[in-house]
């Protein structure tokens, strides 16, 4: 199979409604079909930074070092690498690759890759320790951070080469091939050259996307004999079990928690949990809403959200209340935080602010984005009614959602984070940290929340070397958060996926949530 320099542009359909319009069955042994609750809103990696662009980095891609199950690192594209000072390090790369294009893979698309990154507008705060990426050779390049920095390798998680020689130039229209367009059409939003284990054949955006295997793929120590991949995106979350339970599909995620039990007892799928690392909360603008500038009013509405109830009722016990960004076994996380339901405490806070007889705000949370989101915006639009305050609520699909979000559209949005260096500092570093454009800090602040003096001590443990000290520090971040209720946290989202019985995808699982769908086997059926 030759690589299709122009893929077909990514057109929006219909969301599918039911599992009799799924496609049909293909190939039994090397076919995987495959729903999510939703599909990747562009083929540009570097577009958007979430969960959806990542999955599908991991299939038409490679980064050069990846987490396995352990969170220890594991060479990809890199295969050895040496701490040459305290700010450079020196990476060898592989030999013999090529992007999807026949394009040989060499150190100057790293370099190209790590620079297009650090002007992405989601991506560039994580990458901006990056000083310079030199190609010393070939197959060699050198990774130069301004100062120490401990997570260069975190970092190196995130860095899939792109196929420089492929981005480069411009499209029909005139516009340069590596433009970054948010939320629009470019030419990588609609076309994808990677190293990675499938190739995109086709894309109709919110309908269907099919992958066919690469065939001259340079991991031949990959078990994975998956040669075509069918993703259909069901957002419907019954609609999407009953695909799998029923045959029509070989692989769902996420199973709701509603259908936990239902999936686990049938002899026709089976069923992987997993604790997670993704908190689920609500900003507050302080922006928009007067009476947020006020850290009482931001405590009641902590006060008044009973985030136990929401996991116990809502979540049906699948998911960990949370009162901090960072989960067990983060270096911020603080053992004693307590959530802090007290409906009694939040209405005395209320009156002491002065507004006892509540106020009226808008919120917005997507629908099919979250395990029950939608339910869970409810909810606590429910509980805020508690203290007076009527909440105007809008939920929308995942692809409507994120431009609004971008537009600070409501005075408090719900929005799910897994930090992507496995790392407490990433929370403050895009959720809470004083927005600045140019930086990209607080790139996804929708309270603006702003704290300098948290911004300094976040930069400064960016530079300690010393874990010890590093972890005291950024425990201190999560105490002040707390304190002065700069969000209004619900819990850490567990993670949940089920597939036929000879789909062995608990190999190929993690708690990033990043299947690696390249390694994934599905057994022959008698």
């Amino acid at each position: 199979m030759k690589f299709k320099r122009t893929l077909l542009a990514a057109v929006v359909g219909a969301t599918m409604t039911g599992a009799a319009l799924l496609p049909a069955t293909a190939s039994a042994e090397t076919t995987l079909r495959m729903a999510y609750d939703a599909d990747p809103v562009s083929l540009d990696i570097h577009e958007q930074l979430s969960g959806g662009i990542l999955q599908l980095s991991h299939m038409t891609h490679d980064p050069l070092v990846r987490w396995d199950q352990d969170l220890s690192f594991e060479p990809r594209l890199a295969t050895a690498w040496e701490q040459v000072d305290d700010t450079t390090m020196r990476m060898t790369l592989r030999e013999g690759v090529e992007f999807h294009t026949g394009n040989a893979f060499t150190a100057e698309d790293v370099v190209w890759t790590v620079e297009r990154l650090k002007r992405s507008p989601d991506f560039k705060a994580i990458f901006d320790p990056i000083a310079s990426v030199e190609a010393i050779d070939e197959h060699t390049v050198e990774i130069t951070t301004a100062e120490p920095y401990p997570l260069l390798l975190n970092l190196a998680t995130y860095i899939f080469p792109m196929d420089s020689e492929f981005y480069s130039g411009s499209d029909e229209d005139g516009d340069p091939k590596d433009e970054i367009v948010k939320n629009g059409n470019s030419f990588a939003s609609a076309n994808l050259s990677g190293t990675g284990p499938y190739t995109v054949v086709e894309h109709r955006k919110g309908t269907r996307m099919e992958f066919e295997r690469n065939p001259n793929y340079w991991d031949s120590e990959s078990p994975g004999n998956v040669d075509t991949i069918v993703l259909t995106p069901i957002s419907e979350n019954a609609t999407r079990v009953a695909a799998l339970l029923s045959g029509d599909v070989d692989f769902i995620a996420p199973v709701p928690p509603n259908d936990l039990e239902r999936v686990r007892e049938s002899e026709d799928a089976k069923l992987v949990t997993m604790s997670g690392t993704r908190i689920i909360f609500f900003h507050m603008d302080q922006n928009r809403v007067e009476a947020f500038q006020d850290p009482r009013v931001r405590q009641a509405f902590d006060f008044a959200v009973n985030q136990d109830a929401i996991a116990d009722r809502l979540m049906k016990g699948f998911a960990t209340p949370a009162a901090q960004f960072s989960p067990e076994g983060y270096a911020g996380h603080i053992e004693s935080l307590e959530r802090r339901y007290d409906l009694e405490k939040a209405q005395a806070l209320m009156e002491e602010a002065g507004y006892a007889d509540g106020f009226e705000i808008t919120m917005m949370a997507p629908n099919n984005r979250y395990v029950n989101d939608a339910k869970i915006a409810q909810a606590v639009a429910t509980m805020l009614a508690r203290i007076n305050v009527d909440v105007d609520l809008k939920t929308l699909p995942k692809a409507q959602y994120w431009g609004e979000y971008d537009d600070r559209a409501a005075d408090m949005m719900m929005i799910g984070w897994h930090a992507d260096t496995e790392d407490s500092a990433n929370f403050h570093e895009y959720l809470t940290a004083c927005p600045d454009a140019d930086s990209g800090a607080g790139q996804y602040n929708a309270g603006n929340y702003c704290n300098p003096e948290l911004d300094k001590l976040v930069a400064e443990a960016n530079l300690e070397v010393d874990l010890e000290k590093r972890a005291e520090m950024l425990q201190q971040v999560e105490q002040t958060l707390y304190d002065e209720a700069a969000f209004v946290p619900l819990h850490w989202q567990d993670l949940a996926w089920a597939a036929a019985p000879n789909v062995n995808i608990e190999p190929v699982l993690n708690v990033m949530n990043f299947p690696y769908l390249g390694d994934l086997v599905i057994d022959e059926q008698e």
